[in-house]
């Protein structure tokens, strides 16, 4: 980026559901004085969005057409992200587990992704341009988003692990037994890995990070010495 500050510094970290991205995208950016952007629920959001207003998520040319409609603004403070669909708090609705089932096929329709991309790409750029950097968390930041990012990282972790992680999360009518959860997982998986537009994947030269056997806080670690890594080579 060209407009981008000297010692601006944009950080993608990608990887699947259950691995820590967002823990460890938003400790790293309160840590380093970046900002933060949950590309996810961005694509959540707009889920929300369709199931609120009787769009058929299973209808790709009923979500294409509507893809337009919504206006989702990211607040990017890693203390607190929010995120707003047509001027609405959006934070808690959409983590049901309604939006979760549907989120997959909302965001493997290319419509939708081109308009969500644009839309991280713009937040990156102004981040670069009038702040020192930002973390950005999704499934496609270090591939497709953000190709050129000064740091990539792809977290991974057992299916096993993943389940536990994701099932302590939820809560009361929302929990699930760790095989369902698992289940769950690996078929989203398939379901990011297996789409034709912007499939999740580990960019060529990203670093991958096994957070398996890992605590939350040694992870952090692992992805902030990266980071400055990165930075004291810039300077």
């Amino acid at each position: 980026m060209e407009t981008a500050a000297p010692s601006a510094v944009i950080v993608a970290i990608d990887g699947p559901s259950g691995t820590g991205k967002s823990s460890t995208s938003k400790a790293v950016a309160a840590k380093l004085g970046l900002r933060y952007l949950d590309t996810g629920a961005q694509y959540r959001a707009i889920t929300w969005w369709m199931i609120s207003n009787g769009v058929d998520t299973d209808d790709a040319q009923a979500v294409a057409v509507a893809a337009g409609k919504p206006s989702i603004v990211s607040g990017t403070d890693p203390a607190a992200p929010t995120i707003t669909v047509d001027g609405l708090d959006a934070a808690g609705p959409i983590r049901t587990q309604e939006v979760t089932s549907k989120v997959s096929a909302v965001s493997a329709v290319p419509e939708v992704r081109t308009l969500i991309t644009e839309l991280q790409r713009s937040i990156a750029a102004e981040a670069a341009r009038d702040a020192d950097g930002i973390v950005v968390e999704g499934r496609d930041i270090g591939t497709t988003v953000l190709p050129d990012a000064d740091l990539k990282v792809f977290l991974t972790a057992s299916a096993e692990a993943r389940a536990a992680r994701r099932s302590g999360e939820l809560r009361g009518k929302e929990a699930a037994d760790l095989a369902a959860t698992k289940a769950a997982l690996i078929k989203r998986d398939a379901a990011d890995s297996g789409r034709k537009t912007s499939p999740l994947a580990k960019a060529g030269d990203a670093v991958e990070v096994d957070t398996t056997e890992l605590t939350l806080d040694q992870v952090i670690e692992c992805v902030v010495t990266l980071v400055e890594e990165k930075r004291a080579v810039r300077t």
